[in-house]
């Protein structure tokens, strides 16, 4: 007992006690055996617990349908990764058309003349335009109640686009001309 400290203020899960560095690792190892632990962090889980207080991982139940699934899932998202970094590789051989250069946003900045954020703002713009105009193509009006209710979503796409155009007019930089 002389090892205690006396009248330390730990926290609860820290031993009063010091150890020398090979009997706290024994000890730990034969903690672990009789206590469960967290498969990620190793660290003990509370009582009735459900994740780990240290990590968050989810605790696994001895037994039950989540130990079982546990394996199959570590399987699938290694496969997973695996098929991600083989989908990368094959992607980077791909030759794509020389015109497609005209597509990429600095160059569509760099065309029209506009600063980012109001080139951006424009963008949105146009796809509330679009939003607008899919309204049309997608609901059709069967009584007035519902010709009603069409107006007031195409009413709120222009306004939504009406805003985001005012937006990039006072987002562009003034020219010196």
């Amino acid at each position: 007992m002389a090892e205690v400290a006396q009248e330390a203020q730990q926290e609860f899960w820290r031993s009063p006690t010091v150890l020398e560095p090979a009997v706290e690792a024994a000890l730990s190892a034969a903690a672990r055996k009789m206590a469960e632990v967290c498969a990620d962090c190793g660290s003990e889980f509370m009582i009735g617990a459900r994740f780990c207080h240290a990590c968050g991982k989810r605790r696994v139940a001895a037994g039950s349908e989540a130990a079982a699934m546990a394996t199959p899932w570590a399987r699938n998202v290694a496969w997973l990764r695996a098929r991600a970094v083989g989908v990368t590789a094959s992607w980077r051989k791909v030759s794509f058309p020389d015109w497609l250069h005209y597509l990429h946003f600095h160059e569509i900045k760099r065309w029209i003349g506009l600063p980012t954020a109001a080139l951006v703002a424009f963008i949105i713009g146009l796809g509330c335009v679009a939003g607008a105009l899919g309204v049309s193509l997608f609901y059709r009006a069967s009584n007035l109640a519902e010709f009603q209710a069409i107006q007031m979503w195409r009413i709120e796409w222009l306004l939504a686009a009406t805003a985001s155009f005012v937006a990039g007019i006072l987002l562009k930089k003034p020219s010196d001309s």
